[in-house]
């Protein structure tokens, strides 16, 4: 089907800043721009749902694999925004499937809108409910309804026997970032998203208080104008002796703020610029002469 949308016309070949328009503007001034409904549909359908589909659900559930026991599956309920895509494109005829194209269309269409995460096999399809309870808040700075999993007080995900999926603004977390985060368990926790995460639950002056953190050094952060780095030693009992960094995102959010991380480091570090080399296997004072961190 791909290839039959491709081979259309020329539309898809046109400049890169009127596809860059539907991106950048909702749909309805992109149309006013001038936009073919092509790369608005592409934009609205496919990117949309796929930032919501792979970018929200598949890469935090491959995240949370250990180690390589494998891959999301390729066909299934993941690949809801080709669907969607190819159903948009024939709703409003801008293309013509064979008739054997648009019988599998309506196929998938169906299965999709009726059941959950899906495996198509050779001699079985296997599908599973969909959940009972699923909550979702609004990709900061998105244009065309892109989701993310949220919420701040209960399961995320729901399923009627019983499983759970709790998330904070799309990161997948276990159930005690939301119900009882602790400084023992934020300082034995390896993924450094969801210490973030349970971090912001307890507010970052509360955490450094009752953390019994010592401030080290602090100086300004060379690759990230007006931000500092902030090097704090633990107490013996945390991190087998390391140190904790703690330095603000290099880039802004989509909502327009930056995200602060707390970074394990060796404890014979006792500069921040030191420490802040180490994170990039790098010295500090290479560290001290970056012009921008990302």
């Amino acid at each position: 089907m791909n290839a039959r949308l491709r081979s259309r016309d020329m539309a898809w070949l046109e400049a890169l800043t009127t596809t860059e328009t539907t991106r950048l503007h909702p749909p309805d001034e992109a149309a006013r721009a001038g936009a073919p409904p092509g790369h608005i549909i592409e934009a609205t359908v496919w990117e949309s749902l796929q930032a919501s589909l792979i970018d929200s659900v598949v890469a935090p559930i491959r995240a949370s694999l250990p180690g390589r026991i494998g891959v999301v599956t390729w066909y299934g309920q993941h690949e809801g925004h080709r669907f969607a895509h190819y159903d948009a494109f024939r709703r409003h005829g801008l293309t013509t499937f064979r008739s054997d194209d648009n019988h599998f269309l309506d196929i998938f269409a169906a299965v999709t809108a009726s059941t959950g995460w899906w495996w198509a096999l050779p001699d079985v399809c296997i599908m599973a409910d969909r959940p009972t309870a699923l909550h979702t808040e609004s990709i900061p700075g998105s244009l065309h309804g892109e989701r993310r999993l949220h919420h701040h007080g209960s399961p995320a995900i729901e399923f009627a026997d019983g499983q759970q999926v709790f998330a904070l603004h799309g990161t997948i977390v276990p159930q005690w970032v939301l119900d009882d985060p602790t400084v023992e368990r934020i300082a034995n926790e390896p993924n450094i998203e969801i210490r973030r995460c349970a971090i912001e639950r307890l507010g970052w002056d509360g955490y450094l208080a009752a953390a019994d953190l010592t401030l080290i050094h602090s100086a300004p952060d060379p690759g990230n104008p007006g931000q500092r780095l902030s090097l704090y030693s633990t107490p013996l009992a945390w991190l087998n002796g390391e140190r904790l960094l703690l330095v603000e995102n290099g880039s802004l959010e989509r909502d327009g703020h930056r995200r602060r991380y707390g970074l394990h480091v060796p404890g014979d570090v006792s500069n921040a610029l030191d420490a802040a080399g180490w994170t990039y296997g790098i010295s500090g004072a290479d560290y001290a002469r970056l012009t921008r961190r990302t």
